[in-house]
C-alpha cells in the first residue's frame, strides 16, 4: 500500500484557500454532494459512476469532512491518477459553480449552458460507450470542450440521430476512416439533412458551424436529436398503458392530444397522487427540493412483482435533509440504483433547470412508466393508431422549417391553421395577420376562432397559391379530415420543393416534366438507363436514383454494396436505405423514407428527384 505523500507548509496554505473555495455554503464542513462537485469540475477523465465511487469512498465514514479530513484525502490522492486534475481545478479561482459559459463568434456573443454540455457529453458517452467508430473521440471530458470537437468530423452526430430514429441514416454511407476535409463535409451533410428529416429545426445551421464547433449551435442541434429520441415512446400509439393516465370525464381524444411533455406532467403527478402527494405544474421551480422526485422514484422503482426484475427499493432518508443540494445529491444517488441519474447534477435540480429535468424525468419514463394498460375500461382501442409514413414526412418537413408551436399531432396541432399560415409566408404566399386570430383563445367561442382561421387558410390556398382545394373548406382543417387535410399539405409541401428549384433557375417555371427531362438527361448522359415518369417501376431498386446520385457526384455510388438485379423486398429497401442516405450525404436535403422508394409513391419520388436536381443546380 502507498504511504500518503507528505504536504509542505506551503501546500498547507494552499489547501486552507482551497477549502475555503470548495466550501461555497461557509458552514465550515466540506459536504458529499459539494466534493462530488468538485471531482466533477475536476478536468477528470473519468465516467460519472467513477466518480461516484471515489467520493463513496471517501465519505464512508461521515457526510461531511473537516479540513483535517480534507487534508487526509489530499494527501492520499497526491500519487493517484487523480491528483494533478484535483489539484488543478481547486486552485482554480473561480468557483466551482460558476455555469456561465460564452463564445464569440463573427463579431456576436453567443452563450451557451455548461450545464447542458455536461449533461449532454456524459448521455452521449454512455449510450456509444461500445462503438468502435466513435472510440477516437470517446470518452470525452464533460469539463472540457471535447464536446465541440467531437462533433466536428460528423461521426458522433451520425449515431445520434440513429440511436434516436433507428434506420435513419444508411451505416455504410457513414465515412469513418482516413478523414479528409471532403469526406467530413458529406459525413455533415449527411448528419444535417438527416437532422432535418428526423423533424429538427436546422435552417441556421451549416457544416462550417459544427466543423468549428459553435458551441450554441452544436448543443442546440444536439438536443433537439436527443429530445426526439427520448419522446419517442411518450406517445399513445407507441405505449398503450399511456391509457391510464385519462382522467375522468376525459376522451380518449383528449389524452391524444397532449404534447409529450404534457403527458410527462401528467405521467408525474399520477405517480405523485398514488404516493398521496401534491401534484406538481413544471420540471422547474416545483422539483427543486427534490422531494417529488423522491416520491416519484420510489413509486416507480420495480417491486419485485414482474418475472426477472428484482425489486429496488427506494432509500427515502435522504427526504429528511435540511439543505437542498445536499437532499438532489441524495436523490441522485437513488436515481442511480435504478440507473436513472442522467441529465442532471444536483445543482441543475436545485436551480431547476427547465432542459435537463425534462430530460431526467423523460429517460425515467421510459426505463420505468410503471404504468398498466387497464383491462376492463370501455375503449375503442382500434382508434389509437400510429401515425403513417407520410403523415411523419409531413410532420417532420414542418418542424424542420422552425414553425411555432412544433406540431407533435399533425391534425391536432394545424387545427388553428396557425401553422398552415407560417407555411405559407415559406412558399411566398403573403398572410394578412391582422386576419388571423391567435392563442391564447377565450374558452368561450375558441373552435369559432380557430374555424375562422382554417376558413381563411382554405381561401388563402385558392385565391393566393393557387391550389387546387375543390371540396376542400374550412371545416375540415378544423375537425382533421385526414385525407382533406393531407391533400393542402402535399400542395405546399410540392411547392416548397419546386420553388426552390424556381429560385435555382432563375424564376423559370418547374414541372413534374421538367424534373423527369433534366433526370432523364443526366441519367443519359452517365449511359444509364432512362426512366418514364414518377411511377416507373425500375424506382423500386433504387437504382435510378442511385445512377443520378452517380451522375451528379462520380464515382460517389458504391455499386459492389448493392444487388442491381432480381431484387427481394429487403434487398430493394437495402438499396432505397442506401440511395436516401447517399442523396443526403451529397447535400440534398430529402424528406422521404426508402419505403416511399421501394412501394414507387409517385409524390414522395417527385421530391427526392427535385431535391437532387437543386442540389445538382447548385453545384452547377
Amino acid at each position: 500500500m502507498t504511504t500518503p505523500a507528505p504536504i509542505s507548509p506551503e501546500e498547507q496554505e494552499d489547501l486552507r484557500e482551497a477549502f475555503a473555495k470548495i466550501d461555497v455554503d461557509n458552514n465550515g464542513f466540506i459536504s458529499k454532494a459539494e466534493l462530488t462537485e468538485l471531482f466533477r469540475a475536476a478536468n477528470l477523465a473519468l465516467p460519472g459512476y467513477r466518480i461516484r465511487e471515489i467520493v463513496q469512498e471517501l465519505t464512508k465514514t461521515t457526510d461531511q469532512l473537516t479540513f483535517d479530513d480534507f487534508t487526509q484525502i489530499v494527501r492520499g490522492l497526491k500519487s493517484t491518477e487523480v491528483a494533478k486534475t484535483f489539484r488543478k481545478a481547486i486552485n482554480k479561482k473561480e468557483g466551482i459553480c460558476n455555469v456561465a459559459g460564452t463564445s464569440e463568434q463573427s463579431g456576436t456573443q453567443h452563450s451557451y449552458s455548461e450545464e447542458e454540455k455536461v449533461a449532454f457529453v456524459n448521455w452521449i458517452n454512455k449510450a456509444l460507450e461500445k462503438d468502435a467508430d466513435c472510440k477516437h473521440v470517446l470518452p470525452m471530458d464533460p469539463n472540457s470542450d471535447a464536446l465541440f470537437t467531437a462533433m466536428g468530423d460528423g461521426i458522433v452526430l451520425c449515431k445520434m440521430i440513429n440511436l434516436s430514429v433507428p434506420d435513419t441514416i444508411d451505416e455504410r454511407t457513414i465515412n469513418k476512416k482516413k478523414l479528409t476535409p471532403f469526406t467530413i463535409q458529406e459525413n455533415l451533410n449527411l448528419a444535417l439533412n438527416s437532422s432535418s428529416a428526423i423533424g429538427c429545426h436546422v435552417v441556421n445551421i451549416g457544416a462550417e458551424d459544427l466543423k468549428e464547433g459553435r458551441q450554441h449551435l452544436v448543443l442546440g442541434l444536439l438536443w433537439q436529436v436527443i429530445k426526439i429520441g427520448l419522446f419517442a415512446d411518450i406517445e399513445l400509439s407507441r405505449n398503450e398503458a399511456l391509457i391510464a393516465l385519462l382522467r375522468d370525464g376525459e376522451s380518449l381524444e383528449d389524452l391524444m392530444k397532449l404534447s409529450p411533455e404534457e403527458l410527462l406532467l401528467r405521467w408525474a403527478n399520477y405517480h405523485l397522487e398514488e404516493a398521496g402527494c401534491g401534484k406538481i405544474n413544471n420540471f422547474s421551480s416545483d422539483i427543486k427540493d427534490s422531494k417529488a422526485y423522491y416520491n416519484l422514484l420510489n413509486q416507480v422503482a420495480p417491486k419485485g412483482d414482474e418475472e426477472g426484475t428484482p425489486p429496488i427499493t427506494i432509500n427515502m432518508s435522504g427526504l429528511r435533509e435540511k439543505e437542498d443540494l445536499k437532499r438532489a445529491e441524495c436523490m441522485l444517488d437513488e436515481a442511480d440504483r435504478l440507473g436513472c441519474r442522467q441529465f442532471v447534477m444536483p445543482t441543475d435540480v436545485v436551480r431547476g433547470n427547465p432542459k435537463l429535468n425534462l430530460a431526467f424525468v423523460a429517460n425515467l419514463f421510459n426505463k420505468y412508466p410503471a404504468l398498466k394498460k387497464p383491462e376492463n375500461q370501455d375503449i375503442d382501442w382500434s382508434s389509437i393508431e400510429g401515425e403513417t409514413r407520410e403523415e411523419r414526412t409531413f410532420r417532420n418537413w414542418m418542424n424542420s422549417l422552425g414553425v411555432n408551436p412544433r406540431v407533435n399531432h399533425l391534425y391536432v396541432d394545424i387545427d388553428d391553421a396557425l401553422v398552415i399560415f407560417q407555411l405559407y409566408e415559406k412558399i411566398k404566399v403573403p398572410v394578412d395577420w391582422d386576419k388571423v386570430n391567435k392563442p391564447p383563445y377565450s374558452k368561450l367561442g375558441s373552435n369559432m376562432k380557430k374555424l375562422e382561421n382554417c376558413n381563411y387558410a382554405v381561401e388563402l390556398g385558392k385565391k393566393e397559391a393557387k391550389f387546387s382545394l375543390v371540396g376542400i373548406a374550412g371545416q375540415d382543417l378544423n375537425a382533421g379530415n385526414r385525407t382533406l387535410t393531407l391533400a393542402l399539405l402535399w400542395q405546399l409541401m410540392r411547392r416548397y420543393t419546386l420553388n426552390i428549384l424556381e429560385d435555382l433557375g432563375d424564376g423559370q417555371k418547374v414541372t413534374d416534366d421538367t424534373i423527369v427531362t433534366w433526370v432523364n438527361d443526366m441519367l443519359t448522359q452517365a449511359a444509364k438507363p432512362k426512366i418514364s415518369s414518377f411511377k416507373d417501376g425500375s424506382i423500386s431498386t433504387s437504382m435510378p436514383v442511385l445512377d443520378l446520385i452517380d451522375a451528379i457526384q462520380p464515382g460517389s455510388i458504391r455499386y459492389d454494396l448493392l444487388k442491381t438485379e432480381d431484387l427481394t423486398e429487403e434487398e430493394k429497401l437495402n438499396n432505397a436505405k442506401y440511395a436516401i442516405s447517399m442523396a443526403r450525404k451529397i447535400g440534398a436535403r430529402v424528406y422521404a423514407l426508402p419505403e416511399d422508394l421501394v412501394e414507387v409513391k409517385p409524390k414522395m419520388v417527385m421530391t427526392v428527384f427535385a431535391c437532387l436536381m437543386a442540389r445538382a443546380m447548385k453545384r452547377a
